[in-house]
């Protein structure tokens, strides 16, 4: 699967089972108390960070991937 095709599964044009159930895979997340894999994060104003850094600063930390449309 190309890069191209990724984005367009991912961006459906109807939310449908069939278009967004291939996408929620809770089974792959860590459990309740593990950490997440570490990644690069960049701020709104483009500042590079990683998500173990923000962790450092804060308490609690939601990080939420996807779309509201």
């Amino acid at each position: 699967m190309t890069d191209q095709d990724l984005v367009r599964r991912y961006n459906y044009d109807a939310f449908i089972p069939d278009n967004f159930v291939p996408w929620m895979r809770f089974d792959k997340s860590p459990a309740l108390g593990e950490s997440g894999p570490d990644f690069p994060l960049w701020t709104l104003d483009e500042q590079e960070t990683t998500l173990s850094a923000i962790w450092i600063e804060n308490v609690y930390t939601v990080v939420e991937f996807g779309s509201f449309t």
